[in-house]
């Protein structure tokens, strides 16, 4: 996708499910030439076809710095770089291995910082980038200690990042979801309680949806959103309102130990 034929061009990075592909998908209704990438190569080629021409996918390892650097030399010139990569895991601080906890940051938060670096060389003057956090940057959860620092420190880099490509009108910002039934979430939705106990303490009583968080993406990769910058958007349905649900009790109870 190297040439530039005059028209936008976006980049969503996890774009082969969930709320990535959701994003693609609404950023090609606004227009945009999208290359859905992924760690899932045959995932991505897949959305690619099924959103036709002139739509690309690659595939990209956001903690590989020589595969994002090979991601963004193929993309070229960009508008908007959407990233939706990360993943966690449950584990009691006491009992964390250090490997998985680094893992997840790595995902999570390095491999942000490592598509910002791109990003911020590739983007064109006035372009976006845009990642995705989650609620638990600000409302902790027992049982995710990695993720919620992640998360958390994907806040601040997100204002490091606004200030610092400020200069070349790059707007940078966040959207941060609730509860939203994706692939990344299903290994929670299947413990008993877990999903009835995200809707309980959700203010406007339901779950979110992919296209809940991509109608954000795309309002905040918009010129209504010029004035924009350094923002973690909650779009959670008011749960950052109520407790975050017993997760580890929820386990617990599956498990027989409780």
């Amino acid at each position: 996708m190297t040439e530039d034929d005059g028209g936008r061009t976006a980049l969503v990075i996890g774009g082969a499910s969930g709320i990535g592909w959701a994003s693609a998908k609404a950023l090609a209704a606004e227009g945009y030439r999208v290359l859905v990438a992924d760690l899932d190569a045959d995932g991505a080629s897949a959305r690619a076809a099924e959103l036709g021409e002139p739509h690309a996918s690659a595939a990209v390892n956001v903690i590989d710095e020589d595969s994002v650097t090979a991601l963004f030399e193929a993309a070229g010139p960009l508008d908007v770089v959407v990233t939706t990569a990360g993943f966690s895991n449950v584990s009691l601080i006491v009992d964390m291995p250090v490997d998985q906890f680094r893992s997840v940051v790595d995902v999570c938060l390095t491999g942000s910082l490592i598509v910002a670096k791109h990003a911020g060389r590739n983007l064109r003057d006035g372009g976006t980038l845009l990642w995705i956090s989650s609620l638990n940057g600000r409302q902790p959860a027992a049982g995710m200690s990695a993720y919620c620092s992640a998360k958390a420190g994907l806040s601040m880099l997100t204002q490091v990042a606004a200030m610092e490509l400020s200069a070349r009108g790059i707007r940078v910002n966040a959207v941060a979801p609730g509860f939203v039934r994706t692939p990344l979430t299903e290994g929670a939705a299947l413990v008993p309680g877990v999903v009835e106990d995200y809707v309980e303490n959700t203010v406007l009583g339901r779950a979110g949806t992919p296209e809940d968080i991509a109608d954000a993406v795309v309002f905040l990769c918009s010129e209504k959103a010029s004035w924009i910058t350094g923002e973690v958007l909650d779009i959670n349905g008011g749960a950052h309102m109520k407790r975050y649900p017993d997760l580890m009790g929820h386990v617990n109870r599956l498990m027989g130990t409780a």
